[in-house]
């Protein structure tokens, strides 16, 4: 029994009998069975966490997040990828639920009908990320994109910009960039102003699935320049995109920001080698990650109910040079 509870993590074996146990199990080459464990416990010791992409650092960064909280338990995360894809995300889900976790980590509050009730039915902990503009099904670590769109352009609008343009890509199945776009464009006509000028990375020709976000993003400025060559700030759907359209600026020889200023968001690393030159949104990511884990772990370990709680950690805005030259 206490081999077995030292295994399982049980915090009531001292650390001196943990170790005996684990150097005997290395020994010996013992892996247990937790597929016989979950027979009787009828949930396995796996947590799913389901995100839409691995091609930039922000969701690498929120499973870092979530690996880090969970060691030392006896909680082991499985991710899976959706690729912005809905029908991907049911399937992803209902396999998961299938292995009977001890909980979810869902990314996003906006899932279709049939999805919602996979999740509204599972029986386990629910944790959804990275969102708050919704009503979660129980509880939600994240902030609003909503929110996070305003702020930027109010920072924007602070500086003294006032012709602005906008890149995005996918808004039909990143929700939460359109959420960004709806808020920045609501600040904007508080202030009796509109996009000059917008443009879609599906709207170049052949469209832009196969297309790297740097690279879409470079493609996408030179278009919408082209159009609009008057713009004084184009607002980007994230950072990757608009480190695209750093890119096409300086090999066009376009003054940044002193002729137009470029906005992105999520404060991604790949910037620090130009400082200043991209305002952006710093979010909290690994921070969500591991919040996100530990509601879980509160709750498989008793210190929680399901209570639908929110957790809103806001991102900060980063303006750069901007800063500077709004004086």
């Amino acid at each position: 029994m206490t081999a077995s509870r030292a295994l399982r993590g049980d915090k009531d074996v001292s650390e001196a009998n943990v170790e005996k146990v684990k150097r005997a199990a290395r020994e010996i080459g013992y892996y247990g069975n937790h597929l016989a464990a979950s027979l009787s416990s009828k949930r396995t010791d796996l947590i799913g966490v389901v995100v839409p992409s691995l091609t930039n650092i922000v969701f690498p960064q929120v499973m870092s997040g979530v690996t880090n909280a969970l060691k030392g338990s006896a909680l082991q995360p499985v991710f899976g990828v959706t690729d912005y894809d809905p029908e991907t995300e049911y399937d992803i889900i209902r396999n998961m639920l299938s292995w009977r976790p001890a909980g979810l980590i869902v990314a996003g509050l906006d899932q279709p009908g049939e999805t919602r009730k996979l999740l509204t039915d599972a029986g386990v902990p629910i944790v959804q990320i990275m969102d708050c503009d919704g009503d979660p099904v129980d509880a939600c670590v994240g902030f609003s994109h909503t929110g996070a769109g305003r702020d930027m352009a109010s920072a924007l609008l602070a500086t003294g910009r006032r012709r602005f343009g906008y890149v995005g890509r996918n808004l039909d199945k990143d929700t939460r960039a359109a959420k960004r776009k709806k808020g920045f464009h609501e600040a904007l006509r508080d202030q009796g102003l509109d996009f000059i000028d917008t443009i879609d990375g599906a709207q170049l020709e052949g469209g832009a699935a196969t297309v790297s976000a740097i690279a879409c993003g470079r493609r996408m400025t030179d278009e919408l320049l082209a159009r609009q060559p008057d713009l004084d700030c184009i607002h980007f759907s994230n950072d990757d995109l608009a480190f695209g359209g750093l890119c096409h600026c300086i090999a066009a020889g376009i003054d940044i920001p002193g002729k137009i200023a470029l906005a992105g968001f999520n404060g991604l690393s790949l910037l620090e080698g130009f400082p200043g030159k991209i305002a952006t949104s710093r979010t909290a990511r690994r921070e969500i990650g591991e919040t996100a884990a530990r509601v879980i772990l509160e709750t498989v370990e008793g210190a929680r109910t399901k209570s639908g709680k929110i957790q809103i950690l806001t991102p900060t805005i980063s303006l750069g040079v901007l800063a500077v030259t709004a004086d």
